[in-house]
C-alpha cells in the first residue's frame, strides 16, 4: 500500500499592527482621518486627542507606535506638545500632519524632534507611506513641504530667533525694546531686523511683516 504524504501548509507571517494616535482640534477631520487609516489592514487608530495635554496623556495611557500631530492647536501648540512629549518619551515616533506649508514651520518641527512632516492636502498613498517610513525609523518630508523648503533656500532660512524678532516687529517694538525683551543688545536686535529685511526681500519693517504673513511665518 502506498501512503500519500501530507505536507503541512506553511503559516504565513502575521502582519504586525501599527497603532496610531491622532491629535487635532477638529473632530470631523479626526473622524475622517481615522476612517481612512483604519482601512489599511495593518493600521489601527487606538486613541485621539484634541489638544497638547490630551495628546501626552493619551500617549502615556496607550503607548502607540506613532502620533499624527497637528501644529495649530489652542493653548499648547504642536511644537510645544512635541517638545514635552520628547522630554518624557525620547523614542516616541511623531509625524506632523498640518495645514501649514511654511518652510520655517517644517524646520522648527524637525528641530523639535519630529520624525516627519506632511501637509493635510497629502494624497492617501503618500500619507500611508510616510507613516510606515516613520514607524520604520526613517525621517520623511511630504512633497508639498519639501518643495516649499527648496524654494525658501534661495531666499535664506529664517531662524527661530529671527522669527521671535519679526513677531515683536509686528507688535511695533523698537530695536531697543526688542533687545530688552529678548535679553540681547540693541545692536544685535538691529542686526536681526536687517537680516530679516534681506531674507524677506522687504524694503522696510512694515513690508517685512507683510511678507511674514504671506510666507506663513506670522499668524493672524
Amino acid at each position: 500500500m502506498i501512503r500519500a504524504q501530507v505536507r503541512a501548509t506553511p503559516e504565513l507571517p502575521r502582519m504586525s499592527t501599527i497603532h496610531l494616535l491622532l491629535v487635532d482640534d477638529h473632530p470631523v477631520l479626526r473622524a475622517g482621518l481615522a476612517n481612512v487609516l483604519n482601512c489599511e489592514p495593518d493600521f489601527s487608530v487606538i486613541a485621539e486627542a484634541d489638544d497638547g495635554p490630551g495628546a501626552i496623556a493619551a500617549w502615556r495611557q496607550h503607548q502607540p507606535d506613532i502620533m499624527l500631530l497637528d501644529l495649530s492647536m489652542p493653548g499648547m501648540d504642536g511644537i510645544e506638545t512635541l517638545e514635552k512629549l520628547r522630554a518624557e518619551f525620547p523614542k516616541a515616533r511623531v509625524l506632523i500632519l498640518t495645514s501649514s506649508e511654511a518652510p520655517e514651520d517644517v524646520r522648527h518641527a524637525l528641530d523639535a524632534g519630529a520624525d516627519g512632516y506632511v501637509t493635510k492636502n497629502v494624497r492617501r498613498a503618500e500619507l500611508v507611506a510616510a507613516i510606515r517610513r516613520v514607524v520604520a525609523g526613517e525621517r520623511t518630508i511630504g512633497e508639498t513641504a519639501a518643495r516649499q523648503m527648496a524654494a525658501s533656500e534661495e531666499n535664506g532660512q529664517i531662524s527661530r530667533r529671527e522669527l521671535e524678532v519679526l513677531s515683536l516687529v509686528r507688535q511695533g517694538f523698537t530695536n531697543g525694546e526688542i533687545g530688552r525683551l529678548l535679553d540681547i543688545s540693541e545692536r544685535t536686535a538691529k542686526a536681526h531686523v536687517a537680516a530679516l529685511l534681506v531674507k524677506l526681500q522687504a524694503a522696510d519693517r512694515a513690508e517685512a511683516v507683510a511678507r511674514g504673513f504671506e510666507r506663513g511665518l506670522l499668524k493672524v
